[in-house]
C-alpha cells in the first residue's frame, strides 16, 4: 500500500483522514507492506494516526524511484489529479516493462482527496459540486485555498453509477500509452461487473484491473 502525501497542507478539511487511517489498519491486519510518501510540507501536518509504516520515502510530486514488484497495489492519500496520479503513472510504467502478468490497483475512495477539477462543467452534477465546495469552505480562514473533497464524496454528488464509472475512467493513469495491446484493461466500481476499457486477443490475456472500493473500513478485499 502506498499512502501519498496524507497531509493537511493539501487536505485541510481532513476529508481523507478517516479513510487513510482505516486503510492503514486494513493493510497491517493483512500484513501488506505500507509505504508513506512525504514531501517538503511541514512534518507536523501529516495526519496519519499510525506513524510506523514499513518505509518513509521522500517524494516531492508523488514520483517513485523504488521497484514496484507486487502485482496488487493499494493506493490512498494524495491528490487524485496530481501527486496520486504521478505515483500511479510511475507504477504502471514499471509494470509494463516487466513480463506480462495480471495487475490490480485498488483505490480506497474515502482515503483519496480531490479538488474536483476533473469534473467537466457540462456535467449535470457540476452545480452540486460547486454548491458542496462552497458550503464546506464557507467562512473558512482567508489563507485557506484549494478546497478538497474525498473521492467517495464525489461519488455521492454524481449519484448515478453509469456517470460514476465515466468519471473514474477519466481519473485513471494513461494506461493506453503504457501497456501494449496484449493487455486487457478493466475498471470495477464497488464490486460491480467489470467494465472492459480495452479487450485483448487470446483466451486468457494478462489483465490490468482498476478497482474502486468505498472504504477499507468496510472492505472484504484481500
Amino acid at each position: 500500500m502506498i499512502v501519498v502525501h496524507a497531509t493537511s497542507s493539501y487536505d485541510s478539511r481532513f476529508t481523507s483522514k478517516l479513510g487513510v487511517d482505516g486503510a492503514i489498519r486494513f493493510a497491517k491486519e493483512k500484513h501488506i507492506p505500507v509505504i508513506y510518501l512525504q514531501d517538503d510540507s511541514p512534518e507536523q501536518f501529516y495526519f496519519m494516526d499510525d506513524c510506523n509504516p514499513d518505509y518513509w520515502v521522500h517524494s516531492q510530486g508523488g514520483e517513485i524511484h523504488f521497484d514496484m514488484t507486487p502485482a496488487h497495489l493499494y493506493i490512498v492519500g494524495g491528490h487524485l489529479e496530481l501527486c496520486l496520479s504521478a505515483t500511479l503513472h510511475d507504477v504502471i510504467y514499471q509494470w509494463a516493462k516487466k513480463p506480462p502478468r495480471d495487475h490490480t490497483v485498488t483505490y480506497f475512495m474515502d482515503a483519496i482527496y480531490s479538488n474536483g477539477k476533473s469534473i467537466d462543467p457540462s456535467e449535470p452534477y457540476y452545480g452540486d459540486l460547486i454548491k458542496f465546495l462552497n458550503v464546506v469552505s464557507y467562512g473558512r480562514p482567508g489563507g485557506e485555498y484549494w478546497t478538497k473533497l474525498n473521492l467517495l464524496e464525489s461519488m455521492g454528488l454524481i449519484v448515478r453509477q453509469d456517470n460514476q464509472i465515466e468519471y473514474i475512467k477519466g481519473t485513471l493513469p494513461h494506461w493506453e500509452r503504457t501497456f501494449p495491446d496484449a493487455y486487457q484493461v478493466e475498471v470495477q466500481l464497488r464490486g460491480s461487473v467489470n467494465t472492459v476499457l480495452r479487450s485483448a486477443p487470446g483466451w486468457n490475456p494478462p489483465r490490468i484491473l482498476f478497482d474502486f472500493v468505498d472504504s477499507a473500513i468496510y472492505s472484504h478485499t484481500s
